[in-house]
């Protein structure tokens, strides 16, 4: 009787994501040549000595990792989709000598704004193409979650390295939410520390390092924090007034690391609207020294605003 093939086993998809306190084109700036992938794409202990990178559709995407022995490891891919600063899709193939395939890794890689910066996703569909090659993937998480430190690290250093030219980009947004909850109850969702602390935080891989907090003209407040990839985010503001259950005014100054990236004059207005409540958030926002903003301040007061409901609830 002969004998039927059999088709190469398909594995579960492996999902990790990590937030990157950056914007979304300084994380998708660091797939998008050999010259950052060499500084990153690989696990600790491992270095990429050579890469080929060809950033379009159908464009090469090589990478060789060496590991700590001295052995060589090599993928073979292309870039199968491109969606400036949201989306790429790359067919990988990991390969032995002589280009021998082992596995097929299709990676999608999905950016979206986040409150404190840029959620990365990654998606890897793998399909075995020699049973010599099972263990390698089953290392897939711990390789991708210490390929993802490095990257944290490449980003940080591509931020560092932004000319220091002197710039003042001017933003305004204005956001309304109804809450069913008293004003009263909105009010100390503002100012109580315990009860903003339920909300006004980092998302994942995210670690408080300090909180202060008086509300009060001339009251001060300190939030400070550190993300996965290392940089440390401070949020300090300054109250000029506050109306209780009414009315509260500060600024703010933002900084990723030492660098001051934004001044911003904030008020949240409440008003009564039957058993609940009325806000309306206004900001208006100087981002300074090329910091490009591209609305995610925006969007992430939108998600504070959420997280501030739910803290009603």
């Amino acid at each position: 009787m002969a004998k039927t093939s059999e088709s190469p086993p398909v594995l579960q998809p492996l999902v990790v994501s990590r937030v990157f306190p950056a914007p979304r084109e300084l994380v998708f700036q660091a797939w998008s040549s050999a010259e950052h992938l060499r500084r990153w794409f690989c696990p600790a202990g491992y270095s990429v000595p050579e890469a080929l990178v060809e950033f379009r559709v159908g464009g090469a995407f090589d990478i060789c990792m060496r590991s700590p022995e001295g052995l060589d490891h090599w993928t073979r891919g292309r870039y199968t989709e491109i969606v400036p600063h949201t989306r790429l899709a790359i067919d990988m193939h990991a390969v032995a000598e002589l280009d021998r395939p082992l596995f097929r890794a299709y990676t999608i890689v999905s950016l979206a704004d986040e409150p404190g910066g840029t959620r990365l996703e990654v998606t890897q569909s793998y399909t075995i193409l020699d049973p010599a090659a099972a263990p390698m993937i089953q290392g897939a998480p711990q390789g991708w979650s210490q390929t993802l430190d490095r990257l944290g690290h490449e980003v940080a250093r591509i931020q560092k390295s932004l000319p220091a030219s002197r710039s003042v980009v001017h933003a305004t947004f204005c956001i309304e939410r109804a809450y069913p909850a008293s004003t009263a109850q909105v009010f100390k969702a503002l100012t109580d520390p315990a009860a903003k602390a339920k909300w006004f935080a980092g998302g994942n891989g995210y670690t408080l390092l300090a909180r202060q907090m008086d509300v009060r003209p001339g009251g001060r407040e300190h939030v400070k924090g550190r993300w996965e990839s290392g940089v440390v985010t401070t949020f300090d503001a300054v109250y000029h007034d506050v109306v209780p259950d009414e009315r509260i005014v500060y600024s703010y100054e933002m900084h990723l690391d030492d660098r001051k990236i934004s001044v911003s004059l904030a008020t949240f207005e409440l008003k009564p609207a039957g058993t609940g409540t009325h806000l309306v958030m206004t900001e208006q926002g100087a981002f300074l020294d090329g910091y490009d903003d591209a609305g995610s301040r925006e969007r992430g007061s939108n998600f504070l605003l959420d997280a501030l409901g739910d803290s009603l609830k």
